[in-house]
């Protein structure tokens, strides 16, 4: 097949590329808000379709949840980009904004655990692989869409609103949330006005189909549909198409897999920090993520705008490296800013635990051991401990002995959580919920406003990246497919094995190392393998 064409006669007027870039952008809000919003909610979506009694397995059931969406979007990015690169780009991201506002919408009817049993946890998991699917063919389309219609020294511009518009959905779904409590009472709350964010996912849904409704196709897919240049089977050709293997790896371990770890450390991991380890009132650590990131948009655009005059790689490179510097100081500081009563106890006190069985499984209802009940209990602290082994069963605070062995009612779990945090209390250890001072919060938002930054740097240019990266006729898979995988698996999974690292070693940073390793491995091959120099369209001498 010849290489179709790139520059098609068909030119979108201002009024045009204003309506595509609106209409695309509105719509991933609200897809990205659907997708969203069942890890703002985590904790009570645990609770209600969950339920255990252990509360870390509960959360850790919710974050299993959480990535399987995940999970299913590269099944997604096959199946619509396929129909995307054989149907066009309008149509199939109609399809699956339909599908996502659906699926959300039936979170927020399903009945609890409580009145339908085991049916409650196996429902709104096929819920969120139907959402998974649906988000593995918007991004693309949505992304392509806006990237299509634009002008090539304005493709990162225009395009980094779809970025943006990512983080408006996290942005939206904390904004309902907080606008449904303070309307309710707290109990209203409880009982089930949590499940109102999810059913006016329809609403949404009723916008977005009527502003994409009044879009037209793809100038750059008319003209392939015109000089019948489209891709006989897109999946296929994306993995022969000469070069594409290596820009396959390349935006996947290079592009989708860094840039999408440190945006959900950023986010969810940043949010489940500030509720745990320092113990923030939730509305609180909410109204600080949601600032932050609102905020932090602007990153994304700016950034985006930028790789138009200096290129993608150096602003995604930078960004990385950045991270890796930056990562750990960061939520170090917001852990000492936010709470340093509770920093400073457990540099004054730290707590150790020995035994001859410390094993503790967090997917386990109850523990078969004293030993992995004491750490269970610590876990669900929030307090950071060590492990060690010993003859006897030992837990000590600061040094000090604490008589686990003979005061601690090892069958009732509802007295030993209070008998540990009694204890924990005397040697400074603060457990309740906070609210820091403004000062305190204008620091902790600094820093989560600098983890937006580094999270611009790498996700604003990326959209005009990856579509310059791949031929037209089968760009929706060949960008879609390792897009998904990177964000869906490496992102995705990133809060459930945070959360195991973290249950199992006992150090609230510890989670922090899976991002780590991640944005490592996504440095050396965008080194080694993004194309540098000015942005320019696919075959305009770009590497293979």
């Amino acid at each position: 097949m010849s290489e179709p064409a790139r520059h098609p006669d068909i030119k979108p007027t201002a009024a045009d590329i204003r309506l595509v870039i609106a209409a695309s952008s509105a719509g991933t809000i609200f897809e990205w808000y659907d997708f969203f919003i069942y890890g703002t909610l985590a904790a009570i979506i645990g609770k209600t379709f969950f339920p255990s009694g252990n509360a870390t397995l509960e959360m850790l059931l919710v974050w299993a949840g959480f990535a399987v969406g995940f999970g299913f979007r590269p099944l997604g990015a096959i199946l619509f980009g396929y129909l995307g690169d054989k149907l066009g780009r309008k149509y199939t991201f109609l399809v699956t904004v339909t599908l996502m506002g659906i699926a959300t919408a039936g979170v927020g009817f399903l009945p609890s655990a409580a009145a339908i049993g085991t049916a409650a946890p196996i429902i709104i998991i096929l819920l969120r692989v139907l959402q998974g699917l649906a988000l593995g063919g918007e991004y693309g389309g949505a992304a392509i869409y806006v990237a299509e219609h634009s002008p090539p020294g304005r493709r990162g511009y225009f395009t980094s609103f779809i970025q943006a518009s990512v983080v408006g959905g996290f942005v939206l779904s904390l904004i309902v949330v907080l606008t449904c409590k303070a309307l309710m009472g707290q109990d209203t709350w409880a009982a089930w006005g949590w499940r109102v964010p999810f059913i006016l996912s329809m609403g949404l849904l009723a916008i977005s189909l009527w502003m994409r409704l009044k879009l037209s196709e793809s100038p750059v897919f008319r003209a392939m549909q015109e000089e019948g240049e489209l891709a006989g089977n897109p999946f296929i050709e994306s993995m022969t198409y000469p070069g594409n293997p290596k820009r396959l790896f390349v935006a996947l371990f290079g592009v989708g897999a860094g840039l999408t770890v440190i945006w959900y450390t950023a986010m969810f991991y940043g949010l489940s920090f500030l509720k745990s380890a320092v113990r923030l009132e939730d509305t609180t650590a909410e109204i600080m993520a949601g600032l932050s990131a609102g905020l932090g948009m602007i990153f994304f655009i700016y950034f985006g705008k930028l790789s138009d005059r200096i290129g993608r790689k150096k602003s995604i490179v930078w960004g990385y490296a950045l991270t890796l510097v930056l990562l750990f100081p960061l939520f170090w500081g917001i852990s000492n800013f936010g709470n340093p009563d509770l920093a400073a106890a457990a540099k004054r006190a730290p707590v150790a635990v020995s035994g001859p069985d410390c094993r503790f499984d967090p997917f386990a209802d109850k523990q078969k051991t004293n030993c992995g009940k004491l750490i269970a209990d610590l876990a669900g602290t929030g307090v950071a401990y060590s492990l060690g082994e010993s003859s006897e069963l030992t837990l000590t605070v600061g040094g000090k002995a604490l008589p686990v062995a003979t005061d601690y009612a090892w069958d009732d779990k509802a007295k030993r959580t209070g008998q540990l945090k009694a204890w924990l209390a005397t040697e400074g250890y603060k457990l309740d919920k906070i609210t820091p001072s403004f000062g305190q919060l204008l620091k902790i938002f600094g820093c989560m406003f600098a983890l937006m930054a580094l999270s611009g740097m790498t996700y604003g240019p990326v959209a005009a990246l990856l579509t310059e990266m791949f031929p037209p006729h089968i760009r929706y898979s060949s960008m879609s497919i390792p897009y998904h995988l990177g964000t869906g698996w490496f992102g995705g999974f990133l809060p459930l094995i945070a959360a195991y690292i973290v249950a199992k070693v006992g150090d609230p940073f510890s989670g922090l190392w899976y991002a780590w390793g991640v944005t490592l491995v996504a440095l050396i091959v965008a080194i080694w393998g993004l194309p540098g120099g000015p942005p320019r369209d696919f075959g305009e001498d770009a590497p293979a």
